[in-house]
């Protein structure tokens, strides 16, 4: 640990958003998900339904593929933490939730455009992002450790920044030499490296493991220079005083009215964020028809104003404080919203566009770089602000915590997406609960300390 610099350790920690963003950037929303999505409708379609009703149902699917992940990862997040709080060990926990991240990345090769291991390689999907989230969950307990509450703001607008310019480049590198479009050409015209079959889709499917290897390699700075500290390592209590002290955790969390007010508001706008997240993608491909190499620049586009504004959200996180920041990426969200379940290629809020109009392709793009820019930065400033309502001696448990809020309603969304969809047989109109969600997240703000409060 002496050994290993202060300036070392933040950028080691770092590493693992740049390591990361790939299967949230490029799987979960711009190229695999999409892909699975036309995968899915072409597979219902073939048990009969009509081309919208497939549509439909396979982005219902989707969410709630997204909602049972969550659930699982809301229910084991505090359990997790308070067991490696109670050691001291988090590495240990990163390096196994790697390991089944990697495989299961490396496991999308294997959705074939014909449907036939569908609901195989949704499994593993899904099984990859709750490794994903849960490694995520430890990473965020080490940030109270880099630095002051004013250094944490600065640092967390950093590292999620950084963590979407590794989301762009490697969206570049699979747009420009692997994932194809309609014609069988990536985004410049190329066939797809490596003498991939454009029939079968391995330009696209290779995304997998793409995702995989783009992981291993990048996480060896986080393991290099990240360490648990000596000090705190001790061995392992029973479980039965693990979970007493868990429980007394929870019942101080209701006493402390900031901390509870701010975990149930980021439960609710979070939710709703990531539930548009998953969707944009999905939208993208069902509602207005776009193939890959379109998704894949709306992803370019989100991506790049998503790291500019995150690192911008971080310095006015670190001026300002987390709660105005918040405020305001929540107001840009409520407008994308709108926007997402106004319009159709043939309107927009019920002004019609001319026919064969770009407005709609022109508008989402505006909707993609918003999207973005108010999601990476809402995403740094609310990790900033669970660490002002952290116990340092209990961080991983608090965050467990911050998970269990940000998942413990995490099939909310997807499922009154779902539930919506399937009611209006609209995939447009499934998106109207986010709006709501949003809007509650912002009255429990409210009642929120700007400078946070300790456990």
């Amino acid at each position: 640990m002496a050994s290993i610099t202060s300036k070392k350790r933040i950028w080691g920690w770092m590493a693992f958003d740049w390591a990361t963003q790939p299967f949230y950037t490029s799987g979960l929303t711009f190229i695999f998900g999409p892909y699975f999505a036309v995968v899915a409708a072409q597979y219902f379609a073939g048990t009969g339904l009509n081309a919208e009703a497939a549509s439909a149902q396979a982005s219902s699917t989707w969410f709630w593929g997204q909602a049972i992940a969550g659930l699982v990862i809301a229910f084991t997040a505090p359990f997790l933490g308070a067991f490696s709080d109670s050691s001291g060990r988090k590495i240990p926990w990163i390096i196994a939730f790697s390991v089944i991240y990697v495989v299961t990345s490396f496991s999308l090769w294997w959705l074939f455009p014909d449907g036939s291991t569908m609901w195989v390689i949704f499994f593993a999907f899904w099984v990859g992002f709750v490794a994903a989230e849960s490694a995520l969950n430890f990473i965020n307990a080490i940030l109270p450790s880099l630095g002051t509450d004013e250094e944490i703001g600065r640092i967390s607008g950093s590292g999620a920044a950084f963590g979407y310019w590794g989301g762009v480049t490697s969206l570049f590198i699979m747009l420009i030499f692997f994932s194809e479009d309609g014609t069988g050409q990536t985004m410049v015209g190329l066939t797809s490296a490596f003498g991939l079959d454009q029939i079968d889709r391995g330009g696209t499917r290779i995304v997998g493991p793409f995702i995989a290897i783009w992981y291993a390699v990048f996480m060896i700075p986080f393991f290099l220079y990240v360490r648990d500290d000596p000090n705190f390592i001790r061995p392992m209590p029973p479980v039965s005083k693990i979970t007493r002290d868990l429980g007394q955790t929870l019942k101080n969390v209701w006493r402390n009215k900031s901390l509870s007010n701010f975990l149930i508001g980021s439960m609710l706008y979070r939710d709703a964020l990531n539930a548009v997240y998953t969707g944009g993608g999905v939208y993208a491909a069902l509602v207005l028809g776009w193939g890959t190499t379109q998704i894949g620049i709306f992803g370019i586009i989100a991506a790049i104003t998503a790291a500019i504004l995150t690192y911008v959200g971080g310095r006015c996180d670190a001026r300002f404080g987390p709660k105005p920041v918040i405020t305001v990426c929540i107001f840009v969200l409520v407008a994308v919203s709108i926007v997402i379940v106004g319009m159709s290629r043939e309107s927009m809020l019920g002004l019609p566009f001319a026919p064969n109009s770009q407005m709609p392709d022109i508008i989402f793009f505006i909707c993609g770089a918003a999207l973005g820019g108010a999601g990476g930065a809402i995403y740094a400033a609310s990790r900033s602000m669970m660490s002002r309502h952290t116990n340092p001696e209990r961080p991983t448990e608090a965050f467990g915590l911050f998970a269990l809020s940000g998942k413990a309603t995490a099939f909310l969304a997807p499922a009154l997406i779902g539930l919506s969809t399937q009611l209006t047989g609209s995939v447009r109109l499934g998106f109207l609960p986010v709006i709501l969600l949003f809007f509650a997240g912002l009255v429990l703000l409210r009642f929120v300390k700007p400078e946070g409060d300790r456990l």
